[in-house]
């Protein structure tokens, strides 16, 4: 049996929300791991909508219909079932489940020149970055607007989002544990900073401007205060 859950589960953040794909093995032990890396996460997948990808699977009503159940119970909800089995799209179909995504716009990636001053390098972008944009940089990132499902930031230094953070970003990609990242709304897909990666908490009342940072091995959430010398 696979116990490598890194094997067993990859999680995308797509325009509609999550796209879990489940790897080979025996069904019960994809839906235990699933079921586990939901519940050790709570937070993060907390009011996620979900499309699950079961590839080979062949699942009857009883376990799909089972584990849409399962994961009500943890706040979040499937509304897609991809397979590459007609009677498991069949299935899906009858109990209301979609079995298509979106079709995805092309990926739009800027990347930046290499600049000749020295001091840290940032690349600066007045825009709203929408679904389907990438944005992968050697230094840090700096964003007025707002990051969208969808898009994605991958920076080897800090990423400062002067608008709400609802996609994904990899600050600190290159291993830079130092690296923050700051936003004015936090409520991200996902957020990594070197190999460390965050589960955002429930909000609780209005947004405020958070900076996220690496403590202790920890992925801390701070108020994001504004002060003379930095951060």
């Amino acid at each position: 049996m696979v116990t490598d859950r890194k094997l067993l589960i990859q999680i995308k953040g797509i325009k509609e929300g999550l796209l879990i794909t489940l790897g080979e093995g025996e069904w019960p032990d994809l839906q235990k791991a699933l079921l586990e890396h939901i519940n050790e996460q709570a937070g993060f997948f907390q009011g996620a909508k979900v499309a699950l990808d079961v590839g080979n699977h062949i699942l009857h009503a009883a376990e799909m219909g089972g584990l849409r159940d399962q994961l009500s119970g943890t706040g979040v909800s499937l509304w897609a079932i991809l397979s590459n089995s007609p009677l498991t799209e069949k299935t899906a179909q009858v109990l209301g489940l979609a079995t298509r995504l979106a079709a995805p716009k092309p990926e739009r990636i800027i990347r930046a020149i290499k600049p000749d001053l020295d001091g840290e390098a940032a690349i600066f972008i007045h825009r709203t970055l929408r679904s389907g944009f990438r944005v992968i940089y050697q230094g840090s990132v700096v964003v007025v607007g707002d990051v969208n499902p969808g898009a994605e930031i991958i920076a080897a230094g800090s990423v400062v989002i002067w608008g709400r953070l609802r996609g994904v970003v990899h600050a600190g990609a290159e291993g830079d544990e130092k690296a923050v990242v700051c936003a004015l709304d936090l409520a991200p897909m996902q957020l990594r900073i070197a190999k460390f990666v965050a589960v955002p908490p429930k909000r609780k009342g209005k947004p405020q401007p958070e900076i996220v940072h690496i403590i202790n091995n920890q992925v801390v959430a701070d108020p994001w205060e504004f002060r003379e010398g930095g951060l």
